[in-house]
């Protein structure tokens, strides 16, 4: 089973974070995801809250071959700055940059100057971004006049191997699922794994994608799980961590995110991480170690073997 493995909510010191990744390849992690274009000062005010792009740079600089990736929000970027940077890291390590981009919609980020945004304007700047990151990979130039993105003969150089960088999008609804459809070659699952409404989400894309005729098929699927490994794990504990780390599904009850949570011993977690790949038909399912200290993560990556080790 391959597994990734992701490192969120600025819960690590720089040091601890590279030390973390660099275990996780060796171990054989498919995948590492670090924070990304989040505004979190406005909630963790003495706590370091290190830049995204600059982690992802430093750490695929720092470790041989495990593709690392954290989340461009649409908002944040100019959507040819947003390419060339992309471009320019795939230049300099080729394969090894998982582009991972959604809408977000944090309230700090008017701390930092960024223009509140309605969800459905967001949308639709994401899909106005990813037409416009397309056709500047494949080396065009670019004029658009669009209603978020505006390009006048706008050209990137490199350009990536192919023409092409593979889009990894975050979503869990259908609008946003339609963004999935027309551009993405990886659909982060944007939810807990609740059978019901993973299958509701399916749904969605399988229509948008009969839409613009795609075969959803082509389209592989990731989703970060919440895991805490230890044989003394409560339950109850789990879900009030998890509650606390992930406000944006306030709106699920407990009844449906408690069972969709892996806790307890390595094997059971083991165990039900390979059901639930199986039973979703994940291509990557995703560890989520959010909030961890360094030491309970460094012991969750070593319980739960992710793959052939690298020599």
């Amino acid at each position: 089973m391959k597994l990734g493995v992701a490192f969120g909510w600025h819960s690590f010191a720089w040091e601890d974070l590279a030390a973390l990744v660099e275990r996780a390849e060796a171990l054989g992690y498919a995948a590492a995801y670090v924070d990304g274009d989040v505004s979190m000062l406005g909630v963790r005010r003495e706590a370091d809250v290190l830049d995204g792009w600059t982690v992802t740079t430093a750490l695929i600089a720092r470790t041989r071959h495990i593709p690392i990736g954290s989340l461009r929000l649409v908002e944040h970027w100019n959507a040819a700055r947003l390419a060339q940077v992309a471009a320019t890291l795939e230049r300099i390590a080729p394969g090894r940059l998982r582009f991972f981009t959604s809408i977000g919609d944090r309230r700090e980020d008017h701390r930092f100057g960024y223009p509140r945004m309605r969800a459905a304007e967001r949308i639709a700047r994401l899909d106005e971004t990813l037409t416009a990151a397309r056709a500047l990979w494949r080396g065009e130039g670019v004029t658009l006049d669009g209603v978020h993105v505006q390009l006048d003969d706008a050209r990137v150089r490199p350009v990536p191997g192919g023409g092409r960088i593979p889009i990894e999008i975050a979503a869990k609804g259908a609008r946003l699922l339609g963004v999935v459809a027309r551009h993405a070659d990886v659909w982060n699952v944007n939810l807990p794994p609740i059978p019901d409404r993973y299958a509701q989400a399916v749904a969605h894309l399988e229509a948008a994608c009969a839409s613009c005729g795609r075969d959803p098929q082509g389209i592989a699927r990731s989703m970060w799980i919440f895991t805490r490994v230890g044989d003394g794990s409560e339950p109850q504990a789990a879900l009030s961590e998890y509650r606390r780390l992930n406000p944006w599904f306030a709106d699920l009850p407990d009844a449906e995110i408690a069972p969709a949570l892996v806790v307890g011993s390595a094997a059971h977690c083991r165990e039900r991480l390979m059901a639930l790949a199986r039973d979703l038909d994940l291509d990557l399912p995703v560890i989520d170690l959010s909030g961890m200290d360094a030491a309970a993560a460094r012991h969750t990556l070593e319980a739960i073997p992710a793959g052939a080790p690298s020599r």
